[in-house]
């Protein structure tokens, strides 16, 4: 990767102003303005981008300036032209900077560029007021109680959402770019002395590492450059879009990255188990908590596990218990039975594509008739026998409880690979693909963190908390004074 010569800013004017003409085509695109002011004999030049600024401060900002004409202030004056002005930019953001490119992406990013005649350096004024939606509460991650809050498309409001919640000293909120073109806010959160310094480094290390053109796609491309997942579809990393479920896991000593332009959040290191809680847990004393979440727990693994191992009670009924003979369709159709589970379990994702792309005004409506209408038709015609839309269903409702939907996805494409295996060969099918899944994610690592810890490397005391919420009443934890050294 070759390095780039910096184009410092001339002491003329008119060299400057070619020179970022040409790079972000001032009087091509309209968005792009660029007001020249006179202020006694010194000439300014103000660029900035419409609809990323606030246009009341932009005009606060060349008043101030203009007042320097009254009565020849700046020639009465012994400083120099360039110190006045900067004393009376009134804001509270002004950096000085002589990088004409490094100035350009500021501009770019909503901030007003004053280059001053005869001045080889430049002011960068933070008035950056970006256009987005309010913080709402996310869709896919509701609680009865708690903040109704959520992080929106805005960096800037995303990381004042944290910092209202965490008013700790040592929150660190570092912004790196990425993309050479599309430029990329990206700020790394952590709470320094709390975080282990090993994978802060790792994240900055390969955040810092990405050499792309554009990241338009946000976090999810992001991901794809920071977890090197190729063939591996369960996450390595945590999504989130509350601001409270953030916090929570950077006093846990974890590292959040946001990605301007994505309402959702990236938290590493993560596991398996970290995947399955929802904040709704700790939003109740702890013997309710302990009771979501163990329900919630047995329903995700009986979405994995309820249909193949009714596909192979059906099959190989020696291996039913008499206790349980009932299970089992009196008639097996005229579709062979394992077709008939992967029709059904390829229909229940059609339907969930739909639902995700019908308007909210039509949801309703769709899933009746294809919950209602299209299952009946199909069990009435002899397609599926009333069984399988029964495990099937069951099946899905305990996939939908689970709070990652990449996680639910992960399991989806699990459960139909057991399912084929089971059909296949029958008991063995299905404890090789428990066992060999089981191994595949004991080998896999986030940052460092073993994925299906605690059961692997195994930990007695944190082993209850995948199904028991337990007592947050414990010691507040300070800062590693070594760490900050």
């Amino acid at each position: 990767m070759t390095q780039k010569i910096p184009r410092y800013v001339s002491r003329k004017l008119e060299e400057n102003y070619e020179y970022i003409k040409e790079k972000i085509g001032i009087g091509v695109s309209f968005d792009v303005g660029k007001r020249d002011l006179l202020l006694d004999d010194t000439m300014c030049h103000i660029y900035f981008v419409t609809g990323l600024c606030n246009t009341a401060y932009i005009l606060e900002l060349m008043k101030e300036l203009l007042d320097l004409n009254v009565d020849g202030y700046l020639q009465k004056q012994r400083r120099k032209a360039f110190d006045i002005i900067k004393n009376h930019i009134i804001f509270q953001q002004v950096n000085e900077k002589d990088d004409l490119d490094e100035m350009i992406t500021n501009l770019l990013s909503g901030m007003v560029v004053i280059l001053v005649e005869g001045e080889s350096k430049g002011f960068v004024v933070d008035l950056r007021s970006y256009p987005g939606r309010q913080p709402s509460e996310p869709e896919t991650e509701k609680a009865i109680r708690g903040s109704r809050d959520g992080f929106t498309e805005n960096i800037i409001i995303n990381t004042a959402l944290v910092r209202r919640r965490i008013r700790d000293p040592y929150l660190r909120h570092e912004l790196i770019q990425i993309g050479t073109q599309s430029k990329t806010d990206i700020c790394m959160t952590y709470i320094e002395g709390v975080a282990n310094p090993k994978t802060v480094e790792e994240v900055r290390k390969k955040l810092k590492s990405i050499d792309v053109d554009e990241l338009t796609m946000s976090d999810k491309k992001l991901e794809e450059f920071i977890i090197d997942q190729k063939w591996n579809p369960y996450p390595k990393v945590r999504f989130t879009e509350r601001p409270d479920i953030l916090a929570v896991h950077l006093y846990q000593g974890l590292v959040g990255i946001i990605v301007d332009n994505s309402p959702s959040v990236i938290i590493v290191p993560t596991t398996f188990f970290e995947q399955i809680h929802h904040v709704e847990e700790y939003r109740h004393t702890p013997i309710v908590g302990s009771f979501l979440r163990l329900f919630r727990t047995l329903g995700i693994f009986g979405s994995l596990y309820l249909v193949p191992v009714w596909l192979l009670f059906v099959l190989q009924p020696q291996y039913l218990p008499e206790q349980l003979s009932y299970i089992g369709p009196e008639e097996l159709g005229n579709v062979p039975i394992v077709a008939q589970v992967l029709i059904a379990e390829i229909g229940i994702e059609f339907l969930r594509l739909a639902s995700v792309h019908t308007p909210n005004a039509l949801t309703t409506a769709m899933g009746l008739v294809a919950g209602i209408l299209v299952g009946q038709v199909a069990i009435d015609v002899g397609l599926f026998s009333p069984e399988i839309v029964l495990y099937v269903s069951v099946s899905s409702l305990g996939s939908y409880a689970t709070p990652s939907y990449e996680l639910a996805l992960a399991n989806k494409i699990y459960k139909i690979v057991l399912i084929i295996l089971t059909a296949i060969w029958g008991i063995y099918g299905l404890i090789g693909g428990f066992i060999f899944n089981t191994i595949f994610l004991a080998s896999q690592n986030s940052f460092g963190r073993p994925y299906l810890y605690p059961i692997i490397p195994f930990s007695f005391k944190n082993f209850w908390g995948i199904f028991f919420r337990i007592n947050q009443n414990r010691p507040r934890r300070e800062p590693d004074k070594d760490k900050l050294k």
